[in-house]
């Protein structure tokens, strides 16, 4: 990997670590620009491949299969996922709870690239919250697709609370704030037999699909997971 110009945007401590937002050109691709957040110096998430983000808002919602959907985002990142929920005519809203607040405050700040457009649509709405939290409390509003793109994978996560969230109990706690035949779908960057068997035993219907593309900054190919579940 070989890069240069890098501009630091901004930087924060937070309860999980020191977190960072980057802007840098890939030497490798002159004229190649990309944005990254860090946690603690170590790589979080980039602007340069983001197919699996919205592979997962777009499969979600394509497995669903309605329209006027309300679509619950727990992680905004740098809006990826929540955009291409957006670029979706079959959503009605799209409600993202993000936990970190300088993240919040990137996207309303004009700091990473897909800021204007997001807080342009009138769909689009952010909090601050956590939203494993949220869905293991009883529901109120309930959402028609529930899309996680938080944690590493079931087995990495970004905060010590979140692991309930994969046992069977947690996700009959999650499952609870869906509408009728809606839909939960959940990004890993690896793949996890013991998650997908806890959403078989939760839901009727699972689907794992991977996303598979060659990574030039890392130099080798890579694989992302994400599940989907619901009852038909």
């Amino acid at each position: 990997m070989t890069t240069t110009n890098i501009e630091f945007l901004a930087a924060e401590e937070t309860p999980i670590g020191m977190i960072a937002l980057r802007r840098r050109e890939l030497l490798s691709e002159p004229g190649t620009v990309i944005t990254e957040i860090t946690l603690d110096h170590e790589f979080l998430m980039s602007s340069y491949n983001t197919a699996s983000e919205r592979a997962l808002a777009h499969s979600a919602i394509e497995m669903h299969g309605g329209s006027d959907l309300d679509v619950l985002v727990g992680g905004l990142g740098l809006g990826y996922t929540a955009h291409a929920a957006l670029a979706s005519e079959q959503v009605s809203s799209v409600e993202v709870v993000e936990f970190l607040p300088p993240v919040i405050a990137w996207v309303k700040n004009g700091l990473v690239p897909l800021s204007s457009e997001l807080m342009a649509d009138p769909r689009f709405v952010v909090r601050q919250g956590d939203v494993y939290a949220g869905l293991a409390e009883s529901p109120g509003r309930r959402f028609d697709v529930i899309i996680i793109d938080v944690d590493h994978s079931p087995d990495e996560r970004l905060g010590e609370v979140n692991g309930s969230f994969y046992s069977d109990a947690g996700l009959r706690l999650a499952k609870q704030h869906l509408e009728i035949g809606g839909v939960l779908g959940v990004w890993s960057y690896a793949e996890h037999t013991p998650f997908a068997d806890a959403l078989r035993r939760v839901f009727g219907e699972v689907r794992v699909e991977p996303v598979s593309f060659y990574n030039p900054i890392a130099e080798e190919d890579e694989s992302n997971w994400l599940f989907f579940a619901r009852d038909p």
